[in-house]
């Protein structure tokens, strides 16, 4: 209640700043985020691990950085991609690349989790066997460990979620300069 009681000793102008305010860090966000993409090439430029399936090489909570190389997936890339159907894209390690007869740009990628017993055709849609280079959304180039526990914890929990945009929305809304 104090929050309320606060935004209502607010005048106009002090409101319309912490509007601004807020509306600022928001497009620097987005900012940032489309600078990332325009940068690397890749639709989603970070990523975080949901599963132990890459264990040992990345644990659940790790953020990736991807980058969409010039050149063909390689037999052993680490690469995220999506298919048709998921919502959720999967990181997982290239185990063969395939290359069709007369072009050299045209190839067939099969994956596996480096923690899993076989390979990732079971992940693919009905009947397809392969991945193509539209599916690959990027390959790994670093990473940031356990960084992105954070959400891990905002998807498992949502309560946790909401709360803490209500606490950085009080925080925001109520900072003086």
């Amino acid at each position: 209640m104090e929050f309320l009681a606060e935004l209502g000793r607010m005048n106009k102008r002090q409101l319309l700043l912490q509007g601004l305010n807020l509306a600022m860090i928001v497009t620097s966000a987005l900012m940032i985020w489309k600078s990332m993409i325009l940068a690397t090439g890749s639709e989603s430029p970070v990523v975080v691990v949901l599963s132990g399936s890459m264990e040992p090489g990345f644990y659940r909570g790790d953020i990736l950085f991807l980058n969409q190389p010039k050149r063909p997936s390689q037999t052993g890339d680490i690469i995220v991609f999506n298919t048709d159907g998921r919502e959720i894209p999967i990181v997982h390690r290239v185990i063969k690349v395939h290359q069709r007869a007369g072009n050299s740009s045209d190839i067939d990628i099969l994956t596996k989790g480096d923690n899993n017993w076989g390979d990732d055709r079971s992940l693919y849609p009905r009947g397809q066997l392969w991945l193509n280079p539209s599916h690959i959304m990027g390959v790994v180039v670093g990473y940031l460990p356990y960084i992105g526990q954070v959400t891990i914890v905002m998807n498992d929990y949502p309560m946790f979620k909401y709360a803490l945009i209500a606490v950085l929305g009080v925080f925001v809304l109520t900072s003086k300069e």
